[in-house]
């Protein structure tokens, strides 16, 4: 994988957005009140893309989709020290974090019927999903990724709103 940063483990995210431009995200498991994207580990025979929609379907069940955008780089973020201790022995490596390659897709379809967090795996990550706006997103992530959450925002802010002057009004923000 092209420039990918020594010492992070490879990643990908996405940003899921629907017809109104809402963002999912879902709470984990094992960290209560923690929203986030779905995102996953990229396998050594896959390319990035192709990590992306496997680790969607995974995570939530769902298939309909395009891809919309990518941001160009790998983004990167630190583990806290006790969630790199606990990562770092169940992935059986000695990361700093993850280097992350973020995608946006849009939901193809209107029927949230195919959204499945369980989605017959023994271990399911998330407890339950929302749409929330962009700012929402960053708001309700955990502190150690609301840097990158507030840069896959920016980057991604364009689909968001159908304006340019709704895209400044979130830049702004952040």
């Amino acid at each position: 994988m092209e420039d990918l940063p020594s010492g992070y483990r490879p990643n990908v995210g996405v940003c899921l957005i629907n017809s109104n431009d809402q963002v999912f995200v879902a709470s984990r498991l094992n960290v209560p009140g923690a929203w986030q994207m779905p995102q996953g580990g990229i396998e050594d025979d896959e390319d990035p893309k192709s990590a992306a929609m496997r680790a969607l379907r995974e995570e939530t069940g769902i298939t309909s989709t395009e891809i919309v955008s990518e941001v160009p780089k790998w983004i990167t973020y630190d583990f806290p020290p006790a969630v790199k201790t606990k990562v770092n022995r169940l992935w059986g490596g000695e990361w700093h974090g993850q280097a992350q390659k973020w995608y946006l897709m849009r939901l193809m379809s209107n029927d949230e019927s195919e959204i499945n967090l369980a989605n017959g795996e023994a271990d399911a990550g998330f407890s339950d999903w929302k749409w929330v706006s962009p700012e929402e997103v960053v708001e309700q992530a955990v502190e150690y990724k609301r840097p990158l959450y507030e840069e896959v925002m920016r980057t991604f802010e364009t689909y968001f709103a159908g304006t340019a002057k709704a895209a400044k009004c979130l830049s702004t923000k952040w």
